[in-house]
Formats: C-alpha cells, sequence, structure tokens
C-alpha cells in the first residue's frame, strides 16, 4: 500500500480502538488482512456519527452542512475523484476490494441526516427504517469481508445482528442519547409502559421504566436469536471474532438485566475477566458449531 492509504487504515483503525472497544476486541481474532478491512467500515462510520453528534454546539444547519460535505466527497471518491480526507481513501479502497453495494452505504448516510432532525420514533417500524441504514447495512456491508459458505443464507442473520447490536447501544444509553435531546424507545413502547419523555429525563429507574427497560431487552434478544444462524455460515477464519461480538455485545443486555433494568445509575459493560473468557473460549469453538442463546 502506499503511505496515504497506510495512513487511512491507521486512522480507521485507531478510531475503532478508541470508541468501539467491544468489537475492537473482536476484531483482533480476524486474520490481519481482514482485519483493516473492518476497521475501515468501522471507521467510516464512526466519523459521520462524529459529525452528527460530536459537534452539537454548532447549529443544526452548519451541522447538516459538514455532513453532507463530508458525503460529497465519498461521492466524489466512489468516482475516481481523488479525495483530501485522512480515512477515506481507506474506506474507498476497501470497497473496490470487496465489489461492496453501495446503496448500503446511501442509506447508512441517509440515517445519519435523520440524527440531526429526529428526535424520537412514534413506532418501532419507524425506528427499524431509521436502524435500516444505520444499523443492518452494516451487518451487510461487513458479510463480504467476513466471507460465508452461502451468503445469501447469511445476509438476513447478518442485518439482524446490526440491529442486535444496536437496539443494546440503545438500551444502555438512553441516557446518553436524551443529553443529546434524542429518545431512541419508541413512543408506543414508552405509552405502553405508562413512562413519558420527562420521566426518563428523571433519570430515576422507577417500576414502569424497569418494565420498559425489560420489554426492550427481550425485543433485542429476539434479534440476536435472529442473527444467531448466520455465524455457523461464516467462513471459519472470521467465526470466532463475530462469536466473541456477539456474545459480548449480549453480555452488555446481561449486564443490564442484573442491575434490575437500571440503565442510569452506571453505563453496563462486560467485565474485562468475562470479555477475556469469552474470546477464549470462542477461538476454542469448532467451526459450525451453533451460537448459544442467552437463557
Amino acid at each position: 500500500m502506499d503511505t496515504d492509504l497506510a495512513a487511512a487504515y491507521e486512522r480507521c483503525r485507531e478510531l475503532h480502538r478508541e470508541h468501539g472497544r467491544t468489537y475492537y476486541l473482536a476484531t483482533r481474532l480476524l486474520p490481519a488482512w481482514k482485519r483493516r478491512h473492518v476497521h475501515a467500515l468501522y471507521g467510516f462510520t464512526r466519523f459521520a456519527d462524529e459529525i452528527v453528534d460530536r459537534t452539537e454546539s454548532l447549529p443544526p444547519a452548519q451541522r447538516a452542512a459538514e455532513l453532507e460535505a463530508w458525503s460529497a466527497g465519498f461521492l466524489a471518491g466512489l468516482r475516481g475523484e481523488p479525495v483530501d480526507d485522512p480515512l477515506l481513501p481507506a474506506v474507498l479502497h476497501t470497497i473496490a476490494v470487496f465489489d461492496l453495494d453501495l446503496e448500503d452505504f446511501e442509506k447508512f448516510l441517509r440515517s445519519m441526516a435523520m440524527d440531526l432532525t429526529v428526535t424520537s420514533y412514534p413506532t418501532y417500524a419507524d425506528l427499524l427504517d431509521y436502524m435500516e441504514g444505520s444499523a443492518a447495512v452494516i451487518g451487510t456491508m461487513m458479510l463480504p469481508i467476513l466471507g460465508s459458505s452461502d451468503p445469501a443464507a447469511a445476509h438476513e442473520p447478518a442485518r439482524q445482528l446490526g440491529l442486535a447490536f444496536q437496539l443494546t447501544n440503545f438500551i444502555r444509553d438512553v441516557g446518553e442519547d436524551l443529553a443529546r435531546g434524542r429518545i431512541y424507545l419508541p413512543e408506543e413502547h414508552l405509552a405502553e409502559f405508562g413512562v413519558t419523555p420527562d420521566d426518563l429525563a428523571a433519570g430515576v429507574a422507577t417500576s414502569p421504566i424497569r418494565a420498559l427497560i425489560k420489554a426492550e431487552v427481550a425485543r433485542a434478544r429476539e434479534h440476536y436469536a435472529a442473527a444467531a444462524p448466520g455465524i455457523p455460515l461464516l467462513e471459519p477464519a472470521s467465526q470466532a471474532c463475530m462469536r466473541t461480538a456477539f456474545q459480548l455485545y449480549g453480555g452488555i443486555l446481561d449486564e443490564v438485566e442484573a442491575a434490575g433494568y437500571d440503565v442510569f445509575a452506571r453505563r453496563a459493560t462486560v467485565p474485562n475477566r468475562r470479555r477475556a473468557a469469552v474470546a477464549v473460549r470462542s477461538l476454542l469453538t469448532r467451526p459450525g458449531t451453533p451460537v448459544q442463546l442467552a437463557a
């Protein structure tokens, strides 16, 4: 690789290591040649997210303009034009190597733009529409890199795993999202349990809020169950990575349950000892073995 491309992949890796600790740990189990491409996709999604979430002091119109300008640079790069960006060369190279579906990237950028104007979702169907671009497509972007013995059969489980991971984040990060003026738990779910946005903003895990979070955990686990059949279909060299990510993200839900569904008292994280044990167990698991779901 030339110097600029190598530097772009390294920038993506640094972003991944800094912001995606659980997923970054899992990628250490991939062959090195696959790993850099996963870092590139993470860098792409993270940088777009940073424009949306880390520029909150700017007026919405300016934040939208920054996202639009960065997206335009990305699209120009896809047309073969030069790009002046610290990470896009790695993303463009990864897209070219694996002939990734450009529609997935368009859907992702659409969802990032939604975060600039949409602060809540009336129904779960509305939320799923957002997550189609922000989460499901991440799974399908990843699939060609991970490789599969049956890509057609693995496609929907890959989508479901993206949804499962993001729902896990939404459950864990209720407080953080509220601080940004967003609620990702659908309004219809809040109403079902008699919870208002003001109740969430109070930051106290009342009985109705705990019941709401319990239901959201169960819903997320349905997506994990739908995703599980896809992991044994991956290339053997990719299975330990995704088994680890599957179990560690699911482990966040375990921690939420252990805290009595109180997502305000502390951020749910998987202890380091368990993280290491999961990684080792995944490495020792025979490829093709079905994924074990939480009880």
